[in-house]
């Protein structure tokens, strides 16, 4: 399926003033084509204000105003439901926070968008494949992502090799085919377990490599409860598997490579 497809670019936001109005501004930069979708969760710092007067100046921009800071995985459903109500071809789901570069959005629309047959119905924006790196991360949180992410194959069976970044194009046509109601995540764990629904539906995946750059302005959202919390969905994820028949999915590794030697 080639050419460029109606596309939303969604991110989920509390508390991110200082970091919006400029990613906004990057995404339209660099993507002139398509819409935008911040999910707020009431953010006390003006968020959501902002998005509504800037909605005003330009109806690309589109807002959901959420009572409360309800997860990211339920802001993630909100978005991917939008999505498919409102007739777009693809989204893509990216932090508010500039850890995911709006100039790799071309390369996550070229995957979705390349005349294969069979088409890719998940990109990822990867960190573990060649060409892929972290910037400014501390040697422990390194270990720790990497864990998540081999924690997750073993449990889950996933194909990919990043696992819990949330830098993501979905085509919505495979998204038609879930059943959201089965989700358990309503946090982090969120972004393995929608893969892990889309791969025992037999989705095509494919990794492009980014460079995820820490966070510059604004405070992180992860506490250890939720990141706890995630790691038992993923176990419970994995029990419910071994009782229950897949698909093999379709893997692109065209751009992965071998992974790289160590974490960067």
């Amino acid at each position: 399926m080639a050419g460029k497809l109606k596309t939303l670019v969604m991110t989920a936001t509390y508390n991110e003033i200082e970091n919006l109005p400029q990613l906004v501004d990057e995404i339209w930069r660099c993507e002139q084509d398509v819409d935008i979708l911040v999910i707020d969760d009431n953010s006390p710092d003006g968020t959501g204000e902002w998005c509504d007067r800037r909605r005003a100046e330009d109806p690309r921009l589109h807002c959901i105003h959420r009572p409360g800071k309800l997860g990211l995985g339920t802001a993630t459903i909100a978005g991917l439901r939008y999505a498919m109500e409102k007739g777009y071809d693809v989204v893509i789901n990216m932090d508010a926070d500039f850890s995911h570069p709006p100039e790799r959005l071309s390369a996550l629309r070229a995957k979705i968008e390349a005349a294969e047959v069979p088409p890719v119905d998940v990109a990822i924006g990867s960190r573990y494949v060649a060409g892929g790196r972290i910037e400014g991360w501390p040697p422990l949180r390194h270990l720790m992502s990497r864990g998540v992410n081999l924690y997750a194959k073993i449990f889950l069976g996933l194909p990919m090799r990043d696992c819990s970044g949330a830098f993501r194009a979905y085509r919505t046509s495979i998204l038609r085919r879930l059943d959201f109601s089965t989700i358990r995540s309503r946090g982090y764990s969120f972004q393995e377990e929608i893969l892990w629904r889309l791969n025992r539906l037999g989705a095509r995946f494919a990794e492009t490599p980014i460079t995820f750059v820490d966070r510059a302005r604004g405070k992180s959202k992860i506490n250890g409860k939720e990141s706890l919390l995630a790691l038992w969905i993923i176990v419970i994820l994995g029990l419910e598997g071994l009782f229950r028949p897949r698909r093999d999915a379709g893997v692109d590794l065209s751009e992965a490579g071998p992974p790289p030697d160590s974490p960067s």
